[in-house]
């Protein structure tokens, strides 16, 4: 199927599928895939590191302003997708683990550091021909992207997938604690004062609670040949 220069923006809550689904139709339509997730998750990794946000959560911002410009975060395109790095080190393994997923959301609320990820986003989907997805993508980063979807799922649902994820690969997490982190991060991401988690008025409802991944793949395509009007 033959996709015009258009942004398609997936929006959504955590453990929905949005990267997942997102990277297949990018390579379904030769697209270029953005996780900006990931760069949130970057940065939110750069502060741990660097002691701008401990343990229990308490985040100076006064240094991660100060020093954010220092941070070279940035994806690397290869055959297998785009790769999240931060100078010439793959980060793309840390930025998935839980202790980052348990700080991200407060980090992702700060204005300044939306903002440096929205510059990043823009840079990079300039040119359109772009997946991208996030929370959100289709109200702030790009709110005249041609085609968008808001992902949904039950909470059982999402927890499983997570806490499946997490096992793949060798990790041996809490199924209430990994329940009680997408919670979390679910009512942050939508009560924040910056561009909180929230369906746009234009986006499409997938609720993929009982769908496949193939499924989900047909329900997209059908809403690119209605929108477009493109006929195999």
């Amino acid at each position: 199927m033959q996709v015009p220069d258009i942004i398609i923006a997936i929006d959504g809550y955590s453990s929905t599928g949005k990267s997942t689904l997102a990277k297949l139709l990018a390579k379904e339509f030769s697209f270029l895939y953005l996780d900006s997730g990931a760069l949130y998750r970057g940065v939110t990794l750069f502060a741990q590191e660097h002691g701008y946000i401990t343990e229990d959560g308490v985040i100076d911002e006064e240094a991660l302003r100060s020093h954010l410009g220092e941070l070279d975060l940035h994806f690397e395109y290869t055959p297998e997708g785009s790769k999240t790095f931060i100078g010439d080190r793959c980060v793309e393994a840390e930025i998935r683990s839980l202790r980052v997923s348990g700080q991200v959301s407060p980090i992702s609320a700060i204005a300044f550091v939306r903002a440096f990820v929205d510059d990043k986003l823009h840079e990079a989907g300039a040119a359109k021909r772009v997946v991208m997805d996030g929370r959100d993508i289709g109200t702030t980063v790009f709110p005249d992207a041609e085609l968008k979807i808001f992902m949904t799922a039950s909470t059982e649902v999402r927890t499983r997938r997570r806490y499946d994820e997490m096992v793949g690969k060798g990790e041996t997490p809490d199924w209430e604690e990994v329940k009680a982190n997408l919670l979390e991060r679910d009512y942050i991401d939508s009560h924040r004062e910056v561009s909180p988690l929230a369906r746009a008025g234009d986006a499409f409802i997938l609720d993929n609670s009982d769908m496949t991944l193939k499924e989900e793949v047909v329900w997209t395509e059908g809403l690119i040949h209605g929108r477009f009007g493109i006929l195999d």
